[in-house]
């Protein structure tokens, strides 16, 4: 080991371990490369591995071991070992300390004479902004040769390099925030968790009109034609729909023929009542059934005179594709359509069970419009209700009432979007645990 090694097999063999180095995936990888590999080279006794962090020395490898887990007397003397070797390799430089001329501690020095040999060659790594990396100490009985001193100086950079990249890739794993560091994040989040905020909720919206009248069916019937299409602007007494007539018609000219067949009756008793009294006795209940059906004729007629339906007011029709109206059989009083009046708009609000806050009339409310995202309504709460029902998609809401400020042209009859809902002010951490507390409590009983 006294002769230097022939340099050709030198170069080769550092060249071989700067491979190894820039192959490795990870920083303990790395360090086990440089625990391990130079043993060919040098002989050592025992090479440690330790990365700087901040003012200690964290052991990453022992060669011979694959992780240097185990709580035993030698590594816990290595911990306090380490801080003094470190403070022996003031730079960049690598060392070669004896404890002869070091002079270490006599704590130092009862190990030393116990775990480590004659001399302990120190190779320290820094970065390019000359901040220490790690140290990689090697137990040895003498000096290396100044050749192989010479010649490691590449590997050792090499090393540098991949220790930064590695370092760098994973360098949330560098820092480990102190105790009081730890207390003043925690004090922060708590007093965040103090400030008051305003509790808001999102829900499904829809522009409706305030003054909407329902046009239903007046009476029994199927629908036969639809007389206007969907948002259509429509005048008082404008045609809507109109169901069909042949059953009603059909009843009329049976009730005409039995009118005639009633009265042609009562005309014959009547004639007959000059010469035969017991013919007087029948024209009463000739006289009844014949108002019968006169009464049943005009019930029919009316209803014929029902059968096309007139718009109440002026507005726009709203109602949903006229296809699914054609045909389909309704009864008196089931809803068709609506005609709103489109120059008061309003948001109809379908605020679901789970996202329900405390709301009074006059809350704020923002709508943001899936056709419009970037011009928001803004309004205010005018109606609330009391109980929850299914919605439309299924899910139970409570149905809630806001005007819009302003009468913007983009608020028009029909859009969608989404409005959020201003409560009142909350602690940050109520705002931040409502819903799981709710949650919690619902599933706990508690």
């Amino acid at each position: 080991m006294n002769e230097p090694l022939p340099h050709p097999h030198l170069l080769l063999e550092l060249d071989a371990l700067r491979d190894k180095a820039m192959a490795a995936d990870s920083l303990n990888a790395l360090a086990f490369s440089m625990a391990n590999d130079l043993y060919p080279l040098l002989g050592f006794h025992q090479a440690l591995v330790f990365a700087q962090r901040e003012h200690s020395l964290e052991l990453l490898s022992v060669s011979g071991l694959a992780r240097p887990s185990e709580d035993s007397p030698y590594l816990v003397w290595l911990r306090r070992a380490s801080r003094w070797l470190a403070s022996q390799v003031p730079d960049d430089n690598p060392v070669w300390l004896t404890q002869e001329a070091a002079s270490p501690p006599q704590d130092i020095a009862e190990g030393w004479n116990e775990w480590w040999p004659a001399g302990v060659w120190c190779i320290p790594l820094h970065d390019r902004e000359q901040e220490r990396l790690g140290l990689l100490v090697m137990l040895l009985e003498q000096e290396p040769p100044a050749v192989f001193r010479d010649n490691l100086k590449g590997l050792s950079q090499t090393w540098c390099y991949c220790w930064a990249a590695l370092s760098r890739r994973k360098g949330f794993r560098r820092w480990r925030p102190k105790r009081l560091q730890m207390l003043l994040v925690l004090a922060i989040l708590a007093a965040l968790l103090l400030v008051p905020v305003r509790q808001t909720a999102l829900a499904p919206t829809e522009i409706v009109s305030r003054e909407a009248q329902i046009i239903s069916s007046p009476i029994d019937g199927v629908i036969a034609r639809i007389l206007v299409r969907p948002n259509q602007t429509v005048e008082a007494g404008t045609p809507l729909f109109a169901l069909d007539e042949t059953t009603l018609r059909s009843r009329a000219d049976v009730l005409s023929k039995e009118v005639a067949v009633a009265d042609a009756e009562l005309l014959a008793a009547s004639q007959r009542a000059f010469d035969n009294p017991q013919s007087k006795g029948e024209l009463t209940l000739l006289g009844g059934k014949s108002q019968q059906r006169r009464a049943e004729l005009a019930a029919v007629q009316a209803q014929l005179k029902r059968t096309q339906v007139l718009s109440p007011r002026s507005g726009v029709a709203v109602f949903s594709d006229p296809n699914d109206w054609l045909g389909k059989p309704v009864v008196t009083g089931e809803r068709i359509m609506r005609v709103a009046d489109p120059a008061q708009p309003a948001m109809l609000i379908q605020l679901a069970v789970a996202d329900a806050i405390a709301l009074e009339p006059g809350a704020d409310v923002t709508l943001f419009l899936t056709a419009y995202p970037l011009t928001p309504l803004k309004g205010q709460i005018i109606e609330t209700s009391y109980q929850a029902r299914p919605s439309d998609e299924g899910v139970v809401a409570y149905r809630l009432l806001a005007s819009i400020e302003g009468a913007p042209e983009h608020a028009r009859l029909g859009l969608h979007g989404t409005a959020k809902l201003y409560g009142g002010r909350v602690l940050l951490g109520y705002y931040l645990l409502r819903r799981p507390l709710a949650t919690l409590r619902a599933w706990s009983g508690w």
